[in-house]
């Protein structure tokens, strides 16, 4: 007995995920599919009876707000078969244990995946049970026990396309390119190769950063770091703002890769001395994604880091980016001014440029010219007219700055107010009735304002064109999947400075860590903010030139929240963790 439409509709209604109407259902709908030819496996119609059940959205039982998903689906076989459900987390897999136990032709036919050895028998993860003959031929082929556990196909056939094909195609590299020999040995025959074996070595290289790419598209990588160390190359993928390691490269392959990188966004592969910048643009389910590329040389070579901007990321509904409702009241009201200056402040990483396109794309119309200076440019839009540094011309952001005022600008976007110069015309733009939005490298808004006097720009002048400031951090959310309660002790309450009566408990969120988070109790990540409208008090402070302290005070007067109180915030809603509320904010 194998697993084909009818029969998981069958487990799905005894084990109580869907209704016995459901369940016909599924069945009805499942016999329009197109048959397969006569010799595939009856187990090949699975995936597409998964997409049938989670096509029709039912609602879970356990939890309406959701609909039954694979997920749902692969426990209720497991459950079914009377075997432990698992989720594959290609994060913690052992590459190698799996290759040297399973050729990927058997994984990929049988939809199964060797993962460790439990009390001398070898847990093998496949997509169905039932599939006797596959699992009776690899316990032959393997010679022990097995102990079978259940997950989903589709983490399964990931998993597999991820390991075997990186790692193959990094294996055939590293065998394509071994050009070693011994320098002691002069009379050794070095093996030229033809053009054939030298198109195919470029595959392989081809191939590998292909897969690289896609296993970072799939774990939400912001970040993909390639770091030759002293005999291999680490790759690793920066996931919620943590680094995680992937993989490792031979130095050969490590070479190869770089030069496919380098020549993927145009950049000098003879150049390896100096620092190079380029960008390349792929696509991922019809979407476009934007990957800025950075080389450095190191001791060891060549590192690369590719930045990954994707669309969907990059460009938000505000409402989304984790403004509560009086703070977006206040943003809206500073990005709909017909002219001055919003700052949106805070280190590298820190969410800014999201913050800024994100605006720009809620006030883009028709009926306004919006051009940006940015070094570089992050993410093409066709809504803005986009121009980049060039420092190498002699083009700055002041000089670009300049010649934009030519070009009858009504909304003009700077990517950082670095000098005095860029300072003193984003100021003047301002005067002449333009609304211009930039960012510092502030710790927070308060500061923004000596900031700019440390530019040289006069006090009357902000008091008169800064409309508002935006100081901002990313801290991880709580993964909804593994979410539990927790009850702040005495010590972490102490370091919050909160003030509790005697007997009663603060109770938050915390993630206990599961498949979905990679065990770090963490998903996905959300904005903070600290919004300080420029309002007549806090003119009155810039003119006598008060210090950052004072504005900062009278701001929360006012009702502004400091990044502690706007994450203390978080915390009490259960969006993220107490841990984050104290790395990113200080007191």
């Amino acid at each position: 007995m194998t697993l084909n439409p009818e029969l998981i509709a069958e487990i799905l209604v005894r084990q109580g995920v869907l209704t016995e109407t459901q369940g016909k259902e599924v069945q009805r709908e499942a016999k329009l599919l197109p048959v397969r030819p006569g010799n595939a496996r009856a187990f090949e119609q699975q995936a597409p009876a998964y997409d049938v059940v989670e096509a029709m959205s039912f609602p879970s039982r356990e939890d309406p707000e959701r609909t039954i998903g694979e997920m749902d689906i692969a426990r209720a076989i497991a459950n079914d078969a009377g075997v432990e459900f698992v989720r594959i987390d290609p994060l913690e897999l052992n590459a190698d244990f799996i290759e040297a136990r399973m050729s990927r032709p058997f994984a990929k036919r049988h939809r199964m995946l060797p993962l460790g050895l439990s009390k001398g028998r070898l847990q093998v993860a496949c997509a169905d049970p039932f599939d006797i003959e596959a699992i009776d031929s690899y316990r032959r082929i393997v010679g022990r026990e097995l102990e079978i556990l259940v997950a989903s196909e589709r983490e399964i056939l990931r998993a597999i396309n991820e390991f075997y094909g990186l790692r193959h195609s990094i294996k055939r590299a590293e065998d394509d390119l071994q050009a070693g020999f011994d320098l002691g040995n002069l009379e050794q025959l070095v093996k030229m190769r033809s053009s054939a074996e030298i198109e195919s070595s470029d595959k392989h290289v081809i191939n590998a950063v292909e897969f690289m790419l896609q296993h970072a598209y799939d774990t939400r990588a912001s970040d993909i770091h390639i770091e030759p160390k002293r005999d291999v190359s680490l790759i690793r993928f920066r996931i919620d703002g943590v680094l995680h390691d992937i993989q490792t490269l031979p130095k050969v392959v490590h070479k190869a890769v770089v030069n496919r990188i380098k020549t993927m966004s145009r950049l000098d592969i003879a150049e390896k001395r100096r620092p190079q910048d380029g960008r390349v643009k792929t696509t991922r389910g019809g979407l476009e994604i934007e990957l800025r590329v950075s080389t450095l040389p190191v001791v060891f070579g060549e590192k690369v880091v590719l930045r990954i901007f994707d669309p969907e990321v990059l460009s938000q509904d505000l409402e989304n980016l984790g403004f509560f409702t009086d703070e977006l009241d206040h943003f809206n009201d500073f990005i709909t001014r017909p002219h001055g200056i919003v700052l949106v402040t805070g280190p590298t990483g820190s969410g800014k440029t999201t913050t800024l396109y994100s605006a720009l794309k809620t006030i883009a119309s028709r009926e306004l010219n919006v051009t940006t200076i940015e070094d570089p440019i992050e993410m093409v839009d066709e809504e803005f007219n986009q121009t980049a540094v060039q420092n190498r011309a002699g083009i700055g952001f002041a000089t670009a700055l300049r010649h934009i005022l030519r070009q009858d600008p009504d909304v003009i976007m700077v990517g950082e107010i670095r000098d005095a110069e860029t300072a003193q015309y984003a100021v003047q733009a301002a005067l002449t009735g333009h609304l211009v939005f930039s960012t510092l490298h502030t710790n927070d808004a308060a500061a923004s304002v000596t900031r700019l006097v440390d530019l040289e720009v006069e006090p009357y002048l902000i008091s008169s064109t800064l409309v508002g400031i935006v100081a901002q951090r990313l801290v991880r959310k709580i993964c909804p999947h593994c979410s539990t309660e927790h009850v702040l002790s005495a010590l972490e309450t102490k370091s919050l400075r909160l003030a509790v009566p005697e007997g009663k408990q603060i109770k938050v969120k915390i993630g206990d860590g599961c498949a979905e988070c990679r065990g770090t109790g963490h998903f996905g990540r959300t904005a903070i903010f600290e919004v300080l409208p420029v309002d007549d008090a806090i003119q009155a402070l810039i003119l006598e030139g008060a210090d950052a302290s004072r504005i900062k005070r009278e701001a929360i007067k006012n009702g502004m929240r400091s990044l502690r109180q706007s994450a203390l915030r978080k915390l009490s809603s259960g969006a993220t963790s107490y841990q984050e509320v104290v790395r990113v904010t200080a007191l």
